[in-house]
């Protein structure tokens, strides 16, 4: 066993786990679930069957990773957010069959307490503040914000706010890594320094 898992951890036969992942308190991490390496799964979480996780993902307490959902890798997900699977639920009527896709590519932060609606993609290096509600497709490097939430900004691969409108054509460089960015209409570009 290349990772390690604390005595109550739950991992079904099946699972595949890459080297170097921690796996705390009360996890449980379904048989077809797929994780990369250097991942940690903090306090009380939950991964499904139909999970792909990559490499150095951050899944913070009490957070349920249902089917269909793709974490790429860098993503974190911060204490107490909500995936959802099915766009419709009703108790009586099983609906496993409709399913939608969530992917959050490279570098994505969903804040704590957010909730990502099935059927999104969350662009690379964007960020979903706390308590936000995504019901739509995020662009890359969008600060996210509200309930829907609604774009309010741009963030930096170094996670700080970049002083940028949110549409137009702009640019400004980052002060932490001298990486430039350029926004042309609604979509950012970043050239390393």
């Amino acid at each position: 066993m290349d990772y390690q898992a604390h005595e109550t951890a739950i991992i079904d036969a099946g699972a595949s786990i890459g080297k170097g992942s921690r796996i705390w308190h009360w996890v449980h991490i379904s048989a077809g679930a797929v994780i990369g390496e250097a991942c940690s799964f903090g306090q009380n979480v939950f991964v499904g069957n139909q999970v792909r996780i990559g490499n150095n993902v951050k899944v913070q307490n009490n957070v349920s990773v249902y089917d269909n959902v793709t974490l790429e890798d860098d993503v974190f997900c911060g204490p107490s957010m909500v995936f959802t699977n099915v766009y419709n639920p009703r108790s009586a009527i099983s609906r496993k069959d409709e399913y939608r896709n969530t992917l959050v590519k490279k570098g994505a932060t969903l804040g704590a307490n957010c909730t990502i609606i099935c059927g999104t993609t969350i662009g690379e290096y964007a960020f979903v503040a706390a308590g936000a509600v995504i019901n739509r497709d995020v662009a890359p490097y969008a600060l996210m914000a509200g309930v829907p939430a609604r774009q309010i900004g741009w963030m930096s691969e170094y996670g700080e706010r970049l002083d940028l409108p949110t549409e137009g054509k702009a640019e400004t460089i980052c002060p932490h890594t001298q990486n430039r960015y350029i926004l042309i209409g609604n979509r950012l570009e970043q050239k390393q320094a």
